[in-house]
């Protein structure tokens, strides 16, 4: 059971405020919406959206909420604000019908790092995008990384304490904003140069754009491949590990330590891929990679273990409840005990295992693969009906549609490849034959297409039946053009992956290289296609999704760069299946020879001469596929518009007639046994039929179809997860592993009680006296010990008041080691300048002592308990004067 919110702007980053019982949410229109975790719900209702204001004119890009409960944004051009925690409670505080005071209050409130940092129009902050925001709350400091630069800031005062690269290296320069840069106007702006009013882009200036950037690439990579090693060392992702350690990962799969201060303490590269996501519990730090895999590190950096938990880059891990959760870029979460991997793991495979009749299900679904190259024609609405009409896909689930040259010409390839490069595809043809094919289909009520990929020449679409959508999702798609200089889309293929009752399955539509003596080519496209088809949401890069995502999607990478690298998407696939114009031919035989024998039907006579059939059997192409046998006439070459056998080609060239129009495919099954369908051999198809609809004439190619009887073992989760529960509940060994975790040693804090005076520091102990374990410590502030809700924390973050300096707030403390905590309020005049005189409420009336309570939570090493310490902080107020 979910509840979703209105439609709005795309939500492009999420922070959850537990002290607040908030989620802040950052979105595409440059607005910051906030909504109540404890919202109550009824059957309809959506989930709605609290406070809400215009934080900045593009998108918000990054949140963070420093050690103080201020909120920062960041967002493009290096533009960074603020929104002070006062502002914040006192907007919280107001009615629903006061929503639109509110969020006047907040954006008067605003606090613009670039304006305040901006001294006659020249500025020390980075101009590059605000990709992510950090906050410190070990030493109240906030990180603001871009793409290669980094900036630190006291959480506090909001000072700029340095600008520094992904070398360690101190920023000397300063950014002028330039016209082309990004640059916001706010209340507190300050003389900052404006640029002229942004113009979108057009397509021709954007295909440029792109064709400039690639002949600069390519002019780079002539001067030695060195030359694009800071191209793809970009930051992706970024954390603050327990002992107070920020960890950034990058494009290239390197590992950078910092300490505190900016200082870079060492480097490492644990798997070759982009790192795309961190996660911090205790001693052990999780990556997620652009390829789906994860790993576990020590604080150190030492890998301790790792995985392929998707197959798609893994773009978030949280933890929660003793698991490691992971979410892929498909939408798909999984999750793993947080101690995995350990030997309970191999306790809970066994005994599901055993118990895998209970949750296992078999569906079966039919599925009808078409194939035509068109030769830039269009079908008339006879021909489609005899090839893809209600007759022909009456008792089929999925159609999957693959079509060649459905526009050719140099000027259209040209222009299909820069549309590439700046992410757009598809074309009006290609459009018009999706409509007609759904015309055919009765798409509004028998079928539903549920997704289409075109690359210049080629269009590939999947229909699925009404009935059966529900079976059926998580489309991805993916395109590997193998025309001039691999960038061409005359030659090449299209790709769609679907979800089919939970398992994989990949549809290719191929065009290979033309002409008969070109065998090695047509084997070559093939394998290029295989090997470097990486399947995603989108050619257009989304917002929220990394360019080192793209990078790896897009990359035509040939070579394995380590063993660890991942294999090909195809490869992974439950069931792949190819289709389209492979373009063998048939050979040692003459072009009388071949009518002779396609006019007696000897097909067996003509299947010898079968150059694909060949190049299987030698496995140099199509390695452990299959194909139904050929019992159809060669379906080129015709004459367009000339009906029957005597169609084929008798011009000058009299080509021999072919097999060019061909199905492929690859299940689960070992070719050499004769295995049953199962969870361990989950996807087993075979063919019920395969022809070609000889009675089309449109094109010099006649359309072909292929039906598979598919049967589908899956797991039914719901049961699965009931078993689980079960075997957790029952398995004494997996009892006391997880009881394991809860431990946390017996630490002691050195006093309960805290006295402080004006600019007065108080220091005390927190210590671990286990021989063995190490504990992590965090320090938050639960405000008036008479009036705050013990649980609930009056500011968010961590709680703090700014007058009030803890150090260090968090921290690791080693086997019978202590740590020293230092207490410490600010100076009046000091905290007059940052509050505005809201200190004198605190510090001038009627002369009574005031309390905070101070809440120390410490845990183990991995546990998923933790213990608290209270301390009282008592402050006696000093008359002002």
């Amino acid at each position: 059971m979910f509840h979703e919110s209105a439609s709005m702007s795309q939500t492009l980053c999420l922070m959850i405020d537990e002290a607040s019982k908030m989620v802040w949410s950052g979105h595409k229109d440059g607005k910051v919406r906030s909504w109540k975790m404890d919202q109550q719900f009824t059957d309809g209702n959506t989930f709605k959206e609290g406070l809400s204001w215009q934080a900045h004119k593009t998108p918000v890009l990054s949140m963070t909420m420093s050690f103080y409960g201020d909120i920062w944004t960041g967002a493009e051009g290096g533009n960074i604000r603020i929104w002070p925690w006062e502002a914040l409670e006192k907007s919280l505080g107001l009615t629903q019908e006061e929503r639109r005071m509110a969020a006047v209050l907040i954006e008067r409130s605003i606090i613009d790092l670039r304006a305040e940092v901006t001294t006659n129009g020249v500025c020390n902050m980075p101009s590059s995008d605000v990709k992510y925001l950090l906050s410190d709350n070990v030493r109240a400091k906030v990180w603001a990384a871009a793409s290669q630069t980094f900036s630190l800031w006291n959480a506090r005062t909001r000072e700029l304490l340095k600008v520094f690269n992904l070398e360690g290296q101190i920023e000397n320069r300063v950014d002028n904003p330039s016209q082309d840069q990004p640059v916001e106007d706010g209340d507190n702006a300050k003389s900052v140069s404006k640029g002229k009013k942004d113009k979108p882009q057009g397509f021709l200036q954007r295909s440029l754009n792109a064709l400039i950037g690639a002949a600069d690439a390519v002019r780079r990579v002539a001067k030695g491949a060195g030359a694009l090693v800071e191209d793809t060392k970009k930051i992706e992702a970024m954390m603050i590990a327990a002992d107070g350690v920020i960890w950034t990962g990058c494009s290239n799969g390197l590992i950078i330590l910092w300490d505190g201060n900016g200082n870079r303490m060492q480097d490492f590269t644990r798997h070759p891929a982009a790192v795309q996501s961190f996660c911090s519990h205790g001693s052990r730090i999780w990556v997620g990679y652009a390829t789906g895999n994860i790993q576990i590190l020590d604080l150190e950096g030492n890998l301790v273990a790792g995985w392929v938990a998707h197959n798609e880059p893994v773009i978030k891990l949280v933890v929660g409840h003793g698991h490691l959760f992971s979410l892929a870029t498909h939408g798909g979460v999984r999750g793993w005990n947080i101690s995995s991997p350990a030997t309970i793991d191999s306790t809970l495979r066994q005994e599901l295992s055993e118990r895998a009749d209970m949750y296992t299900r078999q569906d079966k679904a039919t599925i009808m693969i078409a194939t035509w190259n068109v030769s830039q024609g269009r079908a008339s609405e006879t021909a489609l009906k005899s090839w893809l009409g209600s007759s022909a896909v009456s008792d089929v689930d999925i159609v999957v549609v693959g079509l060649q040259e459905v526009e050719m010409g140099a000027g259209f390839l040209a222009m299909s490849a820069a549309r590439e490069t700046v992410g757009l595809e598809g074309s009006a043809v290609g459009q018009w034959w999706l409509d007609n094919i759904g015309k055919a289909l009765n798409e509004r009520t028998v079928f539903e297409r549920v997704g289409s990929r075109q690359l210049a020449a080629l269009l590939i679409a999947v229909w699925v039946r009404k009935t059966v959508r529900p079976h059926v999702g998580d489309l991805d798609v993916a395109a590997v053009a193998c025309g001039l200089g691999r960038a061409i889309g005359n030659k090449g293929g299209v790709g769609l992956r679907l979800r089919v009752y939970d398992q994989l399955i990949c549809f290719v539509n191929c065009h290979l290289a033309a002409h008969l003596e070109a065998v090695n080519k047509r084997n070559a496209d093939f394998d290029h296609i295989f090997r470097t088809m990486t399947f995603g949401r989108s050619t257009q890069t989304a917002a929220g999704v990394s360019s080192a995502n793209q990078a790896v999607k897009n990359s035509n990478q040939t070579t394995p760069t380590s063993p660890e690298e991942a294999r090909p998407d195809l490869a992974e696939a439950d069931m792949v299946i190819f289709n389209g114009d492979l373009n063998y031919r048939l050979f040692g035989i003459s072009y009388d020879e071949a009518r002779d024998l396609v006019s007696q039907r000897s097909f067996d006579w003509l299947r010898q001469k079968d150059q694909l059939r060949a190049e299987m059997k030698a496995g140099k192409v199509f390695q452990g596929m299959r194909e139904a046998i050929l019992m159809f006439p060669p379906t080129y070459k015709f004459e367009i518009g000339k009906p029957g056998l005597g169609g084929y080609d008798s011009g000058e060239k009299k080509r021999i007639p072919a097999w060019c129009d061909r199905v492929l495919y690859r299940d689960n099954k070992d070719g050499t046994t004769t295995k049953e369908c199962s969870l361990d051999c989950p996807v087993i198809a075979s063919i019920s039929q395969y022809d070609a609809c000889m009675d089309v004439v449109e094109s010099d190619h006649k359309p072909v179809r292929c039906k598979l009887n598919v049967d589908i073992a899956h797991v039914d989760k719901a049961v699965r997860r009931q078993e689980f529960a079960k075997i957790l509940m029952t398995n004494e060994e997996i009892r006391s592993s997880i009881e394991e975790l809860r431990f946390v040693p017996d630490t002691s804090v050195s006093t309960d009680t805290i006295e402080l005076q004006n600019q007065d520091t108080f220091c005390f102990k927190i210590t671990n006296p286990s021989p063995e374990h190490c504990v992590f410590f965090k320090i938050a502030c639960l405000g008036l010990c008479a009036n705050a809700d013990p649980n609930c924390r009056p500011r968010g973050s961590f709680g703090f008041p700014r007058w009030l300096h803890v150090a260090p707030a968090a921290g690791l403390i080693k086997p019978e080691q202590e740590a020293d905590v230092s207490v410490h309020h600010e100076e009046l005049h000091k905290l007059e300048e940052l509050t505005g005189g809201a200190a004198q409420s605190w510090w001038a009336e009627d002369g009574k002592d005031k309390e905070l309570t101070l809440l120390v939570t410490v845990q183990g090493s991995c546990s998923t308990d933790v213990k608290t310490h209270r301390v009282t902080l008592r402050h006696r107020s000093i008359p002002l004067g």
